[in-house]
């Protein structure tokens, strides 16, 4: 067996080969058709199982169904904050371009879900609090969030140096990262109207197995959405920073022919 064949001369897969814009570019390409297939496919069965097959509450009766939209938002809204800070403040510290680029990619999807938990939460509060809003630590934390994803991309856009603006922005979303516990344990630390968690890791379920199955499945229909998303934005993204690299070059080469 020659060198050249030897699987020791094959670079072994690390959590890092993907960190090159073109390595990236390339498995995501591929990746997208099937989550937008799953996003898709997860969302109709969701959506069906919360509103046709799941049984209707005994306190707030069909209104709360809402839920199966609203609670996987705000996770949704949390957890993509937390992805962009750390995507960011891997960029800043190690000058990592793809986890900048990565880290802005995320920001609209995550202000996007941001907006829709609490669009959501205040056809909820209509009729289970008989008001659109309060000011309650939950509601006002998430809108505090919004604030902090529409601050990100407005800060990252308006600066024309690009290394800048990573830093710029970096160092927002990693102060703002505070307000995601504020948020989670925010039902615990104060009075408020909002209702605890209805999913716990340390006790049991307090809804049916049907309510809970079909929450569940939206959830994973929002990952499936936000991943497509977010990488496609991230592409695009790729391809403007790295226009100059031979790849890109090659690239628009073939698509032109």
């Amino acid at each position: 067996m020659t060198a050249a064949t030897s699987p020791a001369s094959t670079p072994p897969l690390r959590w890092t080969t993907f960190a090159a814009p073109s390595r990236f570019y390339s498995l995501t390409g591929k990746l997208i058709p099937w989550l937008w297939a799953a996003a898709i496919a997860l969302s109709l069965f969701g959506l069906y199982m919360g509103f046709f097959v799941a049984p209707t509450d005994a306190t707030q009766g069909d209104s709360y169904r809402i839920i199966f939209i609203h609670v996987p938002s705000a996770w949704m809204s949390m957890v993509i904050y937390m992805a962009m800070a750390f995507w960011a403040a891997i960029g800043w510290a190690f000058n990592a371009r793809m986890a900048s680029m990565l880290s802005r990619a995320l920001a609209p999807t995550g202000a996007l879900f941001t907006f829709i938990a609490l669009w959501t939460g205040a056809f909820w509060g209509k009729p289970a609090w008989g008001t659109w809003w309060v000011w309650d630590a939950r509601l006002t934390s998430e809108l505090i969030l919004l604030f902090l994803y529409v601050g990100y991309i407005a800060l990252t856009e308006a600066i024309d140096d690009v290394r800048r603006s990573d830093k710029a922005g970096a160092l927002l979303a990693v102060v703002g990262a505070v307000n995601i516990p504020i948020i989670y344990f925010s039902v615990k630390w104060w009075n408020t109207l909002h209702q605890g968690a209805t999913i716990s890791m340390t006790a049991a379920p307090k809804m049916a197995s049907t309510m809970l199955s079909a929450m569940l499945i939206m959830t994973f229909a929002f990952w499936a959405y936000a991943f497509a998303v977010v990488f496609m934005r991230a592409r695009a993204i790729v391809l403007e920073r790295e226009s100059h690299a031979d790849w890109v070059q090659q690239l628009a080469k073939e698509n032109a022919a």
